[in-house]
């Protein structure tokens, strides 16, 4: 499997103090590769390193080919990259369909992409001129991705999107997944802690620890998941 994205020996954090030691992971074209970890172990400083949020101290970034290391969020965005973050940064006030417009760039790029949406959220198609502030918890997460997913990105950088939702929620988010990466080719990158969503999902997992990666393997080696529930203990 060819490579979209490659992290190598990567150093990040705030102020000079180090996060992440010396990550290196990849993702492959049409792979979903899952960040295990627990609470502040790096994962979340991760993916906006990657995305350009944060700053990294050291080691390179490569994407389809290209060194994007400390990219700017927007030239990520237009790099083919979304980033579906923890905190639901939605707008309350507006519409479904206003908060998916804000991923496109004009009302003729909505119009032909909104399919994309349909085909992995339906549900999201009927709430279009619902407020954002009144769908329910797991309806915003659909919302985030929704809005990541209109992009057309490459690769969709995903935080704890599992978090929260009732397990009925956690398996249509399993599936939505698993649909945008075999109907649309989307690559990506899973942060979470919920073992079981995780390893249902993604092809290859990367425990984070201590800011340093622990262990990689493919989820379909895992067995019974005993060594990597060892490592999401509190």
């Amino acid at each position: 499997m060819s490579k979209l994205l490659s992290v190598d020996d990567l150093t990040s954090g705030y102020s000079s103090a180090p996060v992440l030691r010396n990550v290196t992971l990849s993702v492959g074209k049409g792979e979903i590769v899952a960040v295990l970890g627990k609470n502040g172990m790096g994962k979340s400083t991760l993916l906006k390193t990657l995305m350009g949020f944060v700053r990294p101290l050291g080691g390179r970034v490569t994407l389809s080919g290209t060194d994007v290391t400390g990219r700017l969020p927007h030239l990520m965005a237009r790099a083919g990259v979304a980033h579906a973050p923890q905190e639901k940064t939605l707008f309350q006030d507006l519409t479904v369909e206003e908060n998916l417009r804000l991923g496109v760039y004009s009302d003729g790029v909505f119009r032909s992409r909104v399919a994309d949406v349909e085909a992995v959220f339906p549900r999201m198609i009927e709430r279009l001129k619902q407020r954002a502030g009144t769908l329910s918890g797991g309806e915003q997460k659909m919302l985030l991705m929704s809005r990541a997913l209109i992009s057309r990105p490459t690769l969709m950088l995903v935080d704890e999107i599992s978090e929260g939702l009732q397990p009925t929620m956690v398996d249509r988010m399993a599936s939505a997944l698993i649909r945008a990466r075999d109907e649309l080719g989307i690559s990506v990158l899973l942060v979470e802690q919920h073992l079981n969503f995780a390893l249902t999902v993604a092809d290859t997992f990367a425990v984070l620890k201590l800011g340093e990666v622990v262990e990689t393997g493919a989820s379909a080696d895992v067995g019974s998941g005993a060594t990597l529930a060892a490592h999401l203990a509190v």
